[in-house]
């Protein structure tokens, strides 16, 4: 596999955001905070009938678009911040860029930027590094 500078990872979508697997999430994460499941609260904060998604399955969407992409246990090392709440019913997508290819340790590296958007909105972005597989 040919791996260069600028080339795009497959993006994965993400049709809709289930409110029902928050709850599921929230429970088995032992997170008491209703902003996951109490869409009515949530009022108070602007987002009135919407559940806000789990840091966690958010960054799941790029470690799966990741490991689609190169396989199971291709990442190195994954680093993100939040920069936006993905929302129940919301519809997104996860993409990356390679920025960098080398070899350390024996591996082909790639150093690819990585973000989860909502209609050109980025809410997760950072940075990976994936072992490139032949």
């Amino acid at each position: 596999m040919n791996i260069e500078v600028g080339n795009e990872i497959p993006s994965l979508d993400i049709p809709s955001v289930d409110p029902q697997r928050m709850k599921t999430m929230a429970a088995l994460l032992r997170d008491p905070y209703p902003i996951h499941w109490d869409a009515e609260g949530n009022e108070q904060m602007g987002i009135k009938g919407k559940v806000v998604n789990q840091g966690p399955l958010n960054l799941s969407y790029v470690v799966n678009m990741l490991m689609n992409w190169q396989g199971q246990d291709c990442i190195r090392r994954l680093t993100v911040r939040f920069t936006g709440w993905v929302l129940g019913g919301d519809t997104l997508t996860a993409h990356g860029t390679v920025i960098s290819v080398d070899n350390a340790n024996d591996e082909l590296l790639a150093k690819c930027e990585v973000w989860l958007e909502r209609d050109g909105e980025r809410l997760l972005e950072g940075e990976a590094v994936v072992a490139i597989t032949d």
